[in-house]
């Protein structure tokens, strides 16, 4: 798994009632886009993930943008 600064991460709810949550990657703290990711979610909090098999890396192609 890749990410870049302002990817989307999507981390699917794996309970009932339990909702997904949407964070976009402020910081890739491993080498080459890989993990762990600082993310600040849509619950208002921030995070630092590994991401497991229940979530997907949206490419915004915004970091590409800057350069």
């Amino acid at each position: 798994m890749q990410a870049a600064i302002g990817d989307r991460v999507h981390v699917h709810g794996h309970t009932v009632g339990v909702p997904d949550l949407w964070g976009e990657v402020l910081e890739v703290r491993g080498s080459e886009g890989q993990p762990p990711y600082l993310v600040a979610f849509n619950d208002g909090h921030q995070g630092l993930i590994f991401p497991g098999p229940d979530a997907v890396i949206e490419h915004t192609g915004r970091e590409f943008a800057r350069r």
